[in-house]
This record gives C-alpha cells, sequence and structure tokens, in this order.
C-alpha cells in the first residue's frame, strides 16, 4: 500500500509513470480481412478521442530538435513503421502514411489515488492518455502518462505497484482489492471527478466471471477507454475489446532522485521487478532468486560513480517493465529536450511500445488459431470451408505482420539497442515468434496437403471413370452410331431416346463414381503381375461386397 509522504527521506524530485495496455480488438466487418477500427472513431461524434497529427508538417519551425532526435534514433525501416514515408513518395497523390495511428483525449488532467482507507489522497497530473491502433493488426494499445513531484521513494514504489490494475486479483478480509489502490478517480481540468474505480465491488467480478468465463475491468478503466467496450459486456460500444494479458499493466518509470546512490540494493531490486516498497534491509523475494539481479535486469553503462555528471543513470528492465534512476540535480538526465527525461517519453517508450505490440499481436495470432479449431466440425462441410478460410487468412495476415512489423533491431545507438533486446530477451518475443509461426505454418502445410490427397482422390476417381467409359465407347463404335436406326423414327421418339440414353449414361457413371475406390483397387491387382488370376477375380468380387465399418 502507499505510505504517507512524509516517512522517507529518499525524494524521488520528478516521478513519471507510464502504463502500455494491450487490448485485442473484435472484428467490426465479419468477412473483411483488414479491419480500420479507428476509423469508427473518426466517422462517430459523441466521444472524446481525436487523431494526433504528427510532427512533420508542412511548416519545418514546429519540427524540434527533439523530434529530430527521436526520429535519427531508429533505423529506416523502423522509421518507415512510425512516421510513414517521405513527402515526396506519393502515390495517387497522397503521403505514405505510418500503419500506426494514435488517437487522444484531453478532458482528463489528472488523477486523485486513495492508497487505503483513511489515506490521504496523492494527485497526479496526466500527460496524455492515447490509444495506438495498427493497420491491418487488431491489436490497440492504451497509453498512460502521468507525473509528480517530490514523492518519497516508497510512494513512488507502491504507485508504479499498484496503479496499473485492471481488475483486482482477490479481497482482503475488509472486501478491498488486493495489490489495487482503495480509490482511483479520474478528474478533469475543473477538478471534478469524471470516473472512479470500483475495486471493493467483490460480487460484479465474480458474478461476471462466473457469466462470462473473463473477467471484467475496473469501472475508472472501462470509462477511460470509451466508446470501446469489453466484448463480454453487456452495454453496447463502438469497437468490443478483449484482454490479451495479465491483469497487471506493462509499466515505465522515471525517477528523478535527490541521491540515487542512496538506493540500496533492496530498492533497486523492488522498483526493477516492481514489487512495491519494503525496508532498507529486506528484500521483496529470497536471495537466492535475485542473485543475479543486475547481471539479468540491470543496464549499467552510465552507472559509475564520479566518471562523469551523468554516471549515476541506472536502466533496469525486466520485460514488463522499463525503469530509469538517475540525479535530478543533473540537466542531463532531467533535460526536456534533450536529457534522458526526453529519450525516457519518447525514444525509451517507443521501444518499449514496440516490443509490447509484437507480444501481444503474436498472442493474438495464437489465439486466433485456437478460435478456429474450437469452431471447427468436421461432420460440417459449411464448417470445414470456413475453418479452411480462416486459416488462411491468418497465415497471410501473420505473413504481412512478419514483413510490416517484426524487427529483430531497432537502432544502431548502442542503448536503444541493447534495451529493446534486454525486453524483447525477457519477454521471449522471439520464442513466441518462431512458436505461432510454426502453428501457422504447420496448419496451412496440413491444409495444402489435405487439399492436395483430395485433388489426387478426383484424379483416380475420375481415371476409372474414363477407363470403364472406354470400354462403352469401344464397343458402340463397332457397331455404328447408326445401330437402332433412330434417325427414321419420329422426332418425339428420339428425344424420348435420348433422355432415355441420357439417363442410363449419368446413372452409370455416378454408380462407377460411386465405385471408383474399389474399382481403383480392381485396376491396380490387374496391373500388378504378381498376383494370381484367382486373387484379381476376388478383387473385381470385391467391388460388390458389402462395405465393412473400417473402409
Amino acid at each position: 500500500m502507499l505510505e504517507p509522504a512524509n516517512t522517507s527521506d529518499k525524494l524521488v524530485r520528478h516521478f513519471r509513470q507510464i502504463l502500455v495496455w494491450p487490448l485485442h480488438l473484435m472484428p467490426i466487418h465479419k468477412d473483411a480481412q483488414t479491419q480500420k477500427h479507428w476509423e469508427l472513431l473518426e466517422q462517430s461524434t459523441g466521444h472524446p478521442w481525436r487523431e494526433v497529427a504528427d510532427e512533420f508538417t508542412e511548416n519545418a519551425a514546429d519540427f524540434k530538435e527533439r523530434h529530430y532526435n527521436e526520429f535519427v534514433t531508429f533505423l529506416p525501416y523502423v522509421q518507415r513503421f512510425l512516421y510513414g514515408e517521405s513527402r515526396n513518395s506519393e502515390q495517387d497523390g497522397e503521403r505514405i502514411a505510418s500503419p500506426m495511428r494514435v488517437y487522444r483525449r484531453e478532458d482528463v488532467a489528472a488523477v486523485r489515488i486513495t492508497p487505503h482507507i483513511g489515506a490521504e489522497p496523492l494527485t497526479l497530473s496526466v500527460a496524455h492518455i492515447d490509444l495506438y491502433f495498427f493497420y491491418d493488426i487488431d491489436v490497440v494499445l492504451l497509453n498512460v502518462e502521468v507525473h509528480a513531484d517530490d514523492l518519497p521513494l516508497q510512494t513512488a514504489q507502491n504507485l508504479l505497484y499498484s496503479f496499473g490494475r485492471a481488475y483486482p486479483a482477490s479481497w482482503d478480509s475488509e472486501g478491498q482489492g488486493l495489490h489495487c489502490p482503495h480509490r482511483v478517480e479520474w478528474i478533469d481540468a475543473n477538478n471534478e471527478v469524471m470516473a472512479t474505480s470500483d475495486y471493493e465491488q467483490r460480487e460484479k467480478y465474480l458474478s461476471f466471471a462466473c457469466r462470462n468465463r473473463a473477467a471484467s475491468i475496473a469501472s475508472h478503466w472501462a470509462f477511460l477507454l470509451q466508446p470501446m467496450v469489453l466484448d463480454h459486456a453487456d452495454e453496447p460500444g463502438l469497437i468490443r475489446f478483449r484482454q490479451i494479458e495479465f491483469y497487471r499493466m506493462p509499466v515505465m518509470g522515471y525517477l528523478a532522485m535527490e541521491n540515487p546512490r542512496a538506493l540500496s540494493h533492496g530498492d533497486f531490486i523492488r522498483i526493477g521487478l516492481v514489487s512495491g516498497s519494503g525496508t532498507d534491509e529486506s528484500l521483496p523475494f529470497s536471495e537466492r532468486h535475485v542473485s543475479d539481479f543486475e547481471q539479468r535486469y540491470c543496464y549499467d553503462r552510465y552507472w559509475s560513480e564520479g566518471a562523469c555528471p551523468g554516471s549515476d543513470t541506472r536502466y533496469l528492465c525486466n520485460g514488463h517493465a522499463l525503469m530509469v534512476i538517475g540525479n535530478a540535480r543533473h540537466a542531463l538526465f532531467t533535460g526536456k529536450e534533450t536529457g534522458v527525461l526526453s529519450q525516457f517519453r519518447h525514444q525509451y517508450f517507443l521501444l518499449f511500445m514496440i516490443a509490447h505490440m509484437q507480444r501481444s499481436a503474436l498472442l493474438m495470432f495464437s489465439d486466433l488459431l485456437v478460435a478456429a479449431l474450437d469452431r471447427l466440425d468436421i461432420q460440417s462441410a459449411e464448417s470445414v470451408r470456413r475453418f479452411k478460410r480462416a486459416i488462411r487468412q491468418n497465415f497471410e495476415t501473420f505473413l504481412r505482420f512478419t514483413h510490416r512489423y517484426w524487427f529483430h533491431e531497432l537502432s544502431d545507438q548502442v542503448q536503444v539497442k541493447a534495451l529493446y533486446r534486454m525486453c524483447t530477451t525477457h519477454l521471449e518475443t522471439e520464442v513466441l515468434h518462431e512458436e505461432v509461426k510454426k502453428e501457422i505454418y504447420d496448419m496451412s502445410q496440413y491444409l495444402d496437403s489435405d487439399s492436395l490427397r483430395r485433388q489426387a482422390n478426383t484424379v483416380v476417381r475420375l481415371t476409372v471413370v474414363t477407363t470403364f467409359g472406354l470400354i462403352g465407347t469401344v464397343v458402340t463404335g463397332l457397331f455404328g452410331m447408326n445401330l437402332f436406326g433412330l434417325g427414321e423414327r419420329p422426332p418425339h421418339q428420339q428425344w424420348l431416346f435420348l433422355l432415355l440414353g441420357f439417363a442410363g449414361v449419368t446413372a452409370v457413371t455416378f454408380y462407377t463414381l460411386s465405385k471408383s475406390k474399389r474399382l481403383s483397387d480392381f485396376l491396380d491387382a490387374v496391373s500388378d503381375d504378381r498376383l494370381p488370376t484367382k486373387a484379381k477375380v476376388g478383387s473385381l468380387i470385391n467391388v460388390w461386397r458389402k462395405r465393412n465399418d473400417f473402409e
């Protein structure tokens, strides 16, 4: 729980927390392969979301040094993903836009958090609240950035730990949600409460999970996402979504400390692994569990006492969280345009966002495969056709995802490269990509082999029909075309014989098709010189024997 603000002498001069919550968007057009959910936001009114224009405007004066530093951090193929193509590269008279769309709501000015019953509320300013959509990928990321000044270290640790909770994991004896604040309130510019959390409403979460086999989300997060609504919820919504991962949102933290060297080993572990507050002497986990903490979770390129003004900056990353700790007295660390604070809010945020977008997209692909298998009824031809169509669409979308969004490296800058690698390593996105790729490719190969098998069976059946039809063709040819003298009969009799002949030939053809498998076996037996005549005759007799259950 959050501690009172006067209980710690380790002061965080400036604190920032960024939440990145990935969600799976439900299709809006059943048969469309590419879903453009953001178009619904643009076409509708009555909601606060508005598209964010990028910094690459016609007026170069609006393009700041910070924008330039952010742009040149990334490799060219990542730049095309983040910012689109050059204005000189036009198709049909329009600039090639980025496949990423960002929408922002500006009506929420602050968030007021009450850590526990009877505690003093803490108010944090809201920097921005954004939604990140991606072309051809049914994933949206909710991005919430909050900040405050002069917080005790324990308060900052508990904010990082408890704020980004989509719903309570359980409840204490007093009915309060565990690991969650007692109350969270969104505040507008007039200091009016816009929405309040409901973590304490135990029955709401229990009944929702019982009815829908899915977890509900807290009311203040549901309010923030409107007009998007949880897919299992009863209320109508413009866009429906489902949760992809754990209820604890991925988090980034920036702590400009009065004296970062005053932090203990346990403090760094609690920040890096986001485990809440504790005493200097204690560890959040067993000593054996965190014995390799520095090697696994710390990036200490600039953590060297007394080497230079920026040498007391430490980066911590466990995949789920990315933390930056440094000295508040150094402009190099606190600079809003070119310092570490600017990098944290832009370059580091983008690498963190990309890593979690990739992971959530891969989990979405895996979930879609499972859903397609669950809907498959092998006894229904229509169900089989829908299954094949779904698998092939997923395969095509996965190929486009791999070529458009899958990056092994984002930057050649040593620090960004290292942090991205740490993030993806802990998230195991490389392993997940290979697993999903294998699942999709295996399923696609199965469908291809099944199609080839069906085609081969069709060819065999047609060959059998053609072979036995050849016998009738040759025989009738020996007697000539005027065997029955139909040309001398009246026209109505000629038509009658034509229809009878058509019906007879059709019946024989379909009867031959119905026996084509056994007739194929008979032809194989006839062509096998090693079989005796008795066996070949027996194969012919088998054509009309009663079919057993295993044939």
